[in-house]
């Protein structure tokens, strides 16, 4: 047996369960400070939503979400290479006429955003199949951001749906100085219907 084997032994087993125990419970407070600290510290953007493919409606008790900067252009990135499905990158948004932010351009690495602008982060799902080999960046890509579901009370989903495909759903959402972000709040028709509580 190793030292730290031996170690192991020498401890009563039901110290080690509640070891074990602690560390999980660490763990999932970890995930939700994190996320009290985007909702709390990050700038808020302003999203408009746009229909879901039906195929992907609701299922369960929330709702799906697709956003105009869901699809961006590549930019400078077209034809570059790419790790493929799931690459990282980062969108520069800004404030359009109407307030809604919109994608600037796309970049692989953080970059310095202006008054007003903000960086974030989203994983590529297409647009990274292209060039001779099929391992180069498309035209265009499809990213997702981590706000594309939202939960809702029990029978309200519908209704929602309803009005996300006829786009007077909108989404305040909170992006962390990374690129993280998190929905803080959806609205209909300008007003505010759910408010992320921080707990």
């Amino acid at each position: 047996m190793t030292k730290l084997a031996e170690i192991f032994a020498r401890i009563p087993r039901h110290w080690l369960f509640a070891a074990a125990g602690l560390i999980q419970v660490a763990l999932i407070a970890l995930m939700v400070a994190d996320r009290i600290r985007i909702l709390r510290t990050g700038s808020e953007v302003t999203l408009q939503t746009r229909p879901v493919d039906p195929r992907d409606f609701l299922r369960g008790d929330y709702v799906v979400l697709g956003y105009d900067i869901s699809s961006v252009p590549a930019g400078e990135l077209k034809d570059t290479p790419t790790a493929g499905r799931g690459t990282i990158l980062y969108v520069k948004l800004a404030p359009n006429a109407d307030g809604f932010y919109q994608a600037v351009s796309v970049h692989r690495d953080p970059v310095a955003v202006a008054t007003g602008e903000v960086l974030i982060r989203g994983r590529v799902i297409r647009g990274d199949n292209c060039g001779d080999d099929r391992r180069a960046f498309c035209s265009s890509l499809s990213l997702t951001y981590g706000i594309e579901n939202f939960f809702v009370p029990q029978g309200e989903g519908r209704e929602l749906e309803k009005a996300r495909n006829e786009r007077k759903i909108t989404v305040v959402a909170a992006v962390a100085p990374g690129g993280r972000a998190a929905i803080k709040r959806l609205l209909l028709d300008g007003k505010p219907v759910y408010d992320e509580p921080l707990f």
